[in-house]
Formats: structure tokens, C-alpha cells, sequence
């Protein structure tokens, strides 16, 4: 499933328009990502927990040549499965 998708299914489910249905899910989407990128974790009840995480600048080798390479420090986002979302994937 992708964000087209989802926004199509939201419209059907929920007597929307597709434009109003995609709009509401790229808010979202849009909301979640402001989030994680001022710090903040997003917890979702019943889904699960989005986390921003941050990884320190270091040293790597480039495999083709052998050379050392300064690898800069970047952030990403981790997510953790709520106990009901496990429940439900394992059956």
C-alpha cells in the first residue's frame, strides 16, 4: 500500500473526495515528519512509536580502494511496533 492508496481508501471508507482524502493523509504524513524533525517522538495508540534517531560522525573505508573515508553524522527515524500491532501480525 502507498500514500495513493491509502488516500483512496479514506475516500471510499469515508464518503470524501479523493483530493480532500489525500490531502488529510500528506497532513498527516507532513505533521509526523515536523515532529521527529524538532526532536519530538510521535506515539500512535495501538500502532506504535516513531523516534528520531541520531548516528555521530565516523570512520569508514571505502571497499573498492581500501582508503579511509569521514563518514558525517546524520539523523533518521526509528519506529517500534505497539504491542497491539504485534499481537495482531502474529495472530
Amino acid at each position: 500500500m502507498n500514500k495513493t492508496d491509502l488516500a483512496n481508501h479514506l475516500a471510499d471508507a469515508h464518503d470524501l473526495t479523493k483530493s480532500k482524502a489525500k490531502e488529510i493523509v500528506n497532513d498527516v504524513f507532513d505533521r509526523i515528519t515536523h515532529s521527529l524533525k524538532s526532536g519530538e517522538a510521535v506515539a500512535i495508540d495501538g500502532f506504535g512509536r516513531f523516534k528520531p534517531n541520531s548516528r555521530a560522525a565516523r570512520k569508514g573505508r571505502n571497499p573498492q580502494t581500501g582508503k579511509t573515508i569521514d563518514i558525517p553524522a546524520s539523523k533518521g527515524a526509528g519506529f517500534t511496533a505497539a504491542k497491539g500491532l504485534k499481537d495482531t501480525l502474529n495472530g
